[in-house]
């Protein structure tokens, strides 16, 4: 028997309106100075206007840092370090989906051990845990504010640095479903499926354990009954209370687990071409979860059980290539693109994408270790 450690911030607030609760929880942290780590979009379409009338409310004073891109950069990891020394700020709120987030535990880790974020790449390369970070998320399904993973794109090299590291844990999270009622359907679909992603790759690594296996595929049977709803609706709250608890129950799921090839070559692609994660997530699941089948059939079973295929009398394998067909209907009902052309990406270099995906620190998770040949036909699928 193999021992476990299960690692999740110690607070987390659920729910429609949660945001209005946060005031207590970050006045008991005794902070005084935040610096708030969002983007530009964010920082002018309201939403974090929510958030600092929930600072000043509490008291506490706070520097705003919106320079996040999309694929968080490592000057913008630095920049806002900068901003954090340069405002005496003594804790960190970050506000968004995954980007604001890996950024705000990036920046929390190079203030409270130094050095350059490129030199954290990998796992555990930090002794000092981050300081304080409040994660208020504003859409479902990176899953960041409940991890010890996240990401930061070495813009020199063109690669996505994958850190896990139990340092970079939030204090606080806090999940509030109106906040993500006016995300559009393409963005819905693309973390919905991302969360899809984390859910199944943590269900077929083997690191998978009975309480990871029960968080992940709960959170699959969710996705599959509420996600199409959350993307024809945005207003539609239940489904978006829903797609909170999958971040939550997938996020506790690979963040104890890990994750697999899906992610290693996802990774590779938003580095390179500065993709989304997301939808690159989606596009590649079914065809890397097809060849994970092969060799595992058996985790799949309990995958169709949980969206409700019927099971009974069918091979392991049947029910996984249903699974795998099932994928695939979710992504076309929620207009996820099959191909890169669809993204504007008619030329990739295949070589190069192969060889980094293989390097990835997702990559032993996966449940068989592709070779490089392998990694490249399954790209070429995308093209």
């Amino acid at each position: 028997m193999s021992s476990h450690v299960f690692y999740v911030p110690s607070t987390n607030l659920m729910g429609a309106g949660c945001l209005a609760d946060a005031g207590p929880y970050i006045q008991e942290l005794g902070f005084k100075r935040a610096i708030l780590v969002t983007d530009k979009f964010l920082n002018s379409n309201g939403i974090a206007d929510k958030v600092k009338k929930v600072l000043e409310r509490s008291d506490v004073k706070y520097t705003v840092y919106d320079e996040v891109e999309p694929n968080p950069t490592t000057v913008n990891v630095h920049n806002g370090v900068s901003a954090y020394k340069e405002n005496a700020c003594d804790f960190i709120v970050s506000v968004g989906g995954g980007s604001p987030q890996d950024t705000a535990k990036a920046i929390g880790l190079v203030v409270a051990n130094g050095g350059h974020i490129k030199e954290y790449e990998g796992v555990g390369k930090t002794k000092n845990k981050s300081v304080p970070i409040v994660a208020v998320n504003t859409t479902a399904g990176t899953s960041s504010e409940f991890t010890i993973n996240y990401v930061i794109t070495d813009e020199e090299r063109k690669v996505k640095m994958v850190m896990v590291d139990k340092h970079s844990l939030v204090t606080i999270s806090v999940n509030d479903s109106e906040l993500m009622v006016d995300k559009s359907a393409a963005l819905t679909a693309a973390t919905g499926v991302a969360a899809l992603t984390h859910a199944i790759e943590a269900i077929v690594t083997p690191g998978a354990y009975p309480v990871t296996d029960a968080t992940a595929l709960a959170a699959v049977k969710i996705i599959f009954e509420y996600l199409p709803c959350a993307v024809k609706n945005s207003h539609d709250i239940e489904a978006r209370e829903q797609m909170v608890y999958v971040m939550f129950l997938e996020g506790i799921a690979f963040n104890n687990a890990g994750l697999g090839f899906v992610h290693a070559m996802a990774h590779q692609l938003g580095g390179v071409y500065n993709l989304p994660h997301g939808v690159c997530n989606a596009m590649l699941l079914p065809i890397v979860e097809r060849e994970n089948a092969k060799r595992n059939p058996s985790k799949f079973l309990a995958i169709a059980e949980a969206i409700g295929l019927k099971t009974e009398g069918k091979t392991a394998e049947k029910c996984a290539e249903e699974v795998i067909e099932a994928i695939k209907d979710l992504c076309t009902t929620v207009g996820i693109p099959s191909k890169l052309s669809e993204l504007g990406v008619n030329e990739v270099d295949v070589d190069k994408l192969a060889d980094f995906a293989l390097k990835d620190a997702c990559a032993p998770g996966n449940p068989f270790q592709p070779t490089k040949e392998e990694v490249i036909e399954m790209f070429k699928e995308i093209l």
